[in-house]
């Protein structure tokens, strides 16, 4: 049935060409390299836009448009997914979404760990008192509502979200270090139910952070059972990248087996010197489980330092309680003792990214909240401690202290040669693990991490072209059909006929990634024309400030 009406449309389309040869379409890419996103051998065709779909894949030299764009010598591909986004705040403050948008990203994908909803009275003032250089009023309690809320605002992108685990827990249980009761867990997977209904993607977690860490592999199936229900998928920061990388990975294969949910890896990787020679063990894991035929995959981003807080530098159980208790707990003489004693610890038991970036020197400032410390962004924590004149771990807790946040942070974790093995993986797609900016304004006032602005551009320029890591197709089939059939999309990932139009046009001979940890508000090169819906919001490499972006819903929407 669906190939008759395929071939129904086709022929409708061909009429029309034949019938009325001025103005058929609202868009003609002529003459362009056509990566179709199924990874196999590109070929030379036209497309035609009509309304957000794309009407026609072919010869269209009798017909014509008033927006006709001359792809010759370009690539044109399907818009890509950025699977692991924090723009959550980024596109309230300015939806043109525009470091993503000029690398070709059409759709964000949010929700590691922590989601914007469900939130109740107390989340609610948490999250409107603890906002920083972005302001905003909280008038959404839903997961579904704060996603309604983007789309009519307005953003240039599609949008998408995962529930965050973290965040069901602390509207259900709290911030406190305990189990679960069978009470709380009933609410829990009612929520999980609400959000997969009102459209969300899955669960999602982030398991070396309070709450999320304080929850056992128990609740987690008991999640990501209600979320398969609804044909959603689990998708997790593991519970270590490093010291106990391999039994993280058996922990999320065995959610997904006995929830029977497909799962996903967020942002692969192996952290810290020591365990680098883990990666070959974790492939393995993956792709035995996936013969087995669990539907397991990974994301990742292509850069050697990871971003997040300061407070990653200590475990999980000083912040029991919440944020709150750790700032009090961080002022305590004999609590610091013990805290620089476990800062230098290669713990087992907890994810200490100090002791695994070597060196307070590979340990990178990126964000405060007061004025007055943000003269330390883009310096490193062995800098400030230097010009502080106290040790790098007093420096750290009196950072937290005086800032009253996490303060963000880049840790230099990863290895070049695990990077360039884990992108020619075919179950491999791609987060920038960052939000999307524009390179003006209130933006200016922190540090990206460069994966803001060149996670997809080095995919295609640096690592396909330059690097020979894995051809173009295959790298677009990673960044856009994968992560759309993982997601279960409808009509998305794949240039086709009838599919909604989320089109790019770029120049593979010169796409280049700028950004760097030293001036990272920088916009990629060689991504020219993007298509949002079938509405232009990158043309000729300038944006047009359209906001065509849809929230798009997950498989258990409406059900």
């Amino acid at each position: 049935m669906k190939k008759l009406s395929q071939l129904l449309l086709t022929a409708f389309i061909i009429t029309a060409c034949n019938t009325n040869s001025k103005n058929n379409f609202d868009t003609i890419i002529r003459h362009g390299t056509i990566y179709n996103g199924n990874g196999g051998d590109p070929f030379q065709a036209d497309i035609a836009i009509q309304a957000d779909t794309i009407a026609f894949i072919g010869d269209l030299k009798d017909a014509s448009s008033e927006n006709e764009i001359d792809a010759k010598g370009k690539a044109v591909t399907p818009g890509f997914i950025n699977m692991l986004s924090w723009a959550v705040e980024s596109l309230i403050e300015d939806g043109n979404s525009q470091s993503d948008i000029r690398q070709g990203v059409t759709l964000e994908v949010m929700g590691e760990g922590t989601s914007m909803g469900p939130l109740n009275a107390n989340m609610k003032a948490e999250l409107q008192n603890g906002q920083s250089d972005i302001k905003y009023q909280v008038t959404w309690n839903t997961l579904g509502e704060y996603l309604n809320f983007l789309e009519k605002k307005g953003v240039s992108c599609n949008i998408a979200s995962f529930i965050g685990a973290g965040t069901i827990r602390e509207y259900v249980v709290g911030k406190d270090n305990r189990v679960a009761t069978p009470t709380e867990l009933d609410s829990m997977k009612m929520l999980v139910k609400q959000a997969m209904q009102e459209g969300a993607m899955g669960v999602g977690s982030s398991l070396i952070y309070p709450p999320d860490n304080f929850a056992n592999t128990n609740e987690l199936i008991a999640l990501c059972k209600e979320a398969s229900r609804y044909g959603g998928m689990y998708i997790s920061h593991v519970r270590s990248e490093g010291n106990k990388l391999n039994e993280a990975v058996d922990e999320l294969i065995n959610i997904a087996k006995e929830a029977n949910i497909p799962a996903e890896i967020y942002h692969l990787k192996a952290a810290g010197k020591n365990n680098w020679n883990k990666m070959d063990a974790v492939i393995k894991q993956v792709e035995e489980a996936r013969v087995s035929g669990l539907n397991i995959t990974a994301d990742m981003y292509t850069y050697l330092a990871g971003a997040t807080g300061l407070t990653a530098s200590f475990p999980p159980t000083l912040q029991d309680g919440g944020f709150d208790k750790l700032w009090y707990r961080l002022q305590d003489p004999a609590i610091r003792a013990q805290m620089k004693i476990a800062m230098n610890t290669d713990a087992s038991d907890w994810e200490n990214l100090y002791y695994g970036a070597g060196t307070p020197d590979k340990v990178l400032l990126l964000a405060f909240k007061q004025d007055s410390l943000k003269k330390y962004t883009g310096k490193t924590l062995a800098e400030v401690s230097k010009i502080r004149g106290t040790s790098p771990e007093e420096t750290a807790m009196d950072l937290i202290v005086q800032d009253s946040t996490r303060v963000g942070a880049a840790y230099f974790l990863m290895n070049e040669e695990n990077v360039k093995k884990q992108l020619a993986l075919p179950w491999i797609s791609f987060g920038s693990d960052e939000a999307s900016y524009s390179a003006e304004g209130v933006f200016l006032k922190s540090n990206a991490h460069p994966r803001a602005y060149g996670n997809f551009a080095r995919v295609i320029g640096h690592y396909s072209r330059d690097e020979k890591i894995l051809p173009l197709q295959q790298a677009v089939y990673q960044l856009s059909k994968l992560p759309a059939t993982n997601l279960k999309l409808l009509k998305r990932g794949e240039l086709k006929v009838g599919n909604y139009a989320d089109v790019v046009v770029f120049d593979p001979d010169i796409v280049t990634d700028h950004s760097s940890f030293d001036e990272p508000h920088q916009y990629a090169t060689g991504v020219e024309n993007v298509f949002v819906n079938g509405i232009q919001v990158l043309k000729n490499g300038n944006h047009t400030h359209a906001k065509p972006g849809r929230f798009i819903k997950g498989p258990g929407y409406g059900k």
